[in-house]
C-alpha cells in the first residue's frame, strides 16, 4: 500500500483516491486568482487541525501578516495560534528574499527542513523562487536539489506555479516534469463571474480521477464537487470559453 497524506479539502481527497502520496512534491498551477495560495493555506491548516501534522510555509510573495489575514478571512481561525506555537512555521518574503542567492536562503531553512517534527511544506511561488537564478540550467539544478532535500527529509510538499493561460496544455514547463504530481486550478469567465475547476493531471504511484471537477471557494476554503464537468481540457474545441 502506498502511504498517503490527506489534504483534508472537501472532495479533493476523493478524486485523489485518498490523498497525496506521502513524501512527494506536487505542483499546484493556475492563473492569477485561481486559488493556489488558498489551497496551500488550507493544506497546512488542515494538517495541524485534523491530522496532527505540522507544516512549513515558504512565501516569496507575502508577508507573514498578510498570510495571517488571508487565513483568518477564510475561516482558519486558529492560524495565528498555530503559527505562534510553532505548529506552522512561516518564512515570509522579508526573510527569504533578504539574501541575494538561494544557497544562503536555504541555509536558513535547513534546520527546520531536517527536523522530523514537520510533515508538510508549501513553497509559494516558483515564479518568485526563480528570480534567484540567472539561467534555466541554474534554475533546474537548484530546483532538483531543493526537491531532493524535501523528499530526503520526509516532507509532503506543494509548490505553486503561476500560469498565464487558462488551459494548462498550452504551457508545459520544466517544473511539471520535476515534480511527482500536477494539480491545475482553472477559472473561466462567465456573465456573472467565474466558474472554478480542479484537474489532477498526474500523480506518480497512484490511481487518480482525471476528469475536471467543479470547485468553489467560500468560508472554510476550497470545496471540490464530485459531478465532473461536461467538458474536457484536452480539446480546445470542447473548451467553454
Amino acid at each position: 500500500m502506498i502511504e498517503q497524506t490527506k489534504t483534508g479539502i472537501d472532495g479533493l481527497d476523493d478524486i485523489l483516491n485518498g490523498g497525496i502520496v506521502t513524501n512527494s512534491t506536487t505542483l499546484i498551477s493556475g492563473n492569477p486568482g485561481a486559488g493556489k495560495s488558498i489551497l496551500c493555506l488550507q493544506y497546512l491548516y488542515n494538517g495541524v487541525e485534523q491530522f496532527d501534522e505540522k507544516g512549513i510555509y515558504l512565501s516569496f510573495e507575502e508577508n507573514e501578516s498578510d498570510l495571517r489575514q488571508a487565513a483568518e478571512s477564510l475561516g482558519f481561525g486558529k492560524w495565528p495560534e498555530y503559527v505562534d506555537n510553532g505548529d506552522i512555521k512561516v518564512y515570509d518574503k522579508q526573510v527569504l528574499l533578504r539574501e541575494n542567492d538561494f544557497s544562503s536562503s536555504l541555509e536558513l531553512l535547513l534546520d527546520d527542513l531536517e527536523d522530523d517534527e514537520y510533515d508538510r511544506l508549501v513553497l509559494d511561488s516558483l515564479a518568485m523562487f526563480e528570480l534567484f537564478f540567472d539561467d534555466e540550467t541554474e534554475k533546474r539544478t537548484y530546483l532538483l536539489k531543493f526537491t531532493d532535500i524535501l523528499r530526503e527529509n520526509g516532507l509532503t510538499s506543494l509548490l505553486t506555479n503561476e500560469q498565464g493561460a487558462v488551459f494548462p496544455d498550452t504551457e508545459i514547463g520544466l517544473e511539471n516534469y520535476l515534480t511527482d504530481g500536477n494539480i491545475y486550478l482553472i477559472q473561466t469567465p462567465t456573465d456573472t463571474g467565474v466558474n472554478r475547476y480542479v484537474w489532477v493531471a498526474k500523480m506518480r504511484k497512484q490511481n487518480i480521477e482525471t476528469d475536471i471537477y467543479p470547485m468553489e471557494i467560500d468560508w472554510g476554503g476550497i470545496k471540490v464537487h464530485q459531478n465532473a464537468s461536461a467538458f474536457s481540457m484536452m480539446s480546445e474545441e470542447e473548451s467553454p470559453i
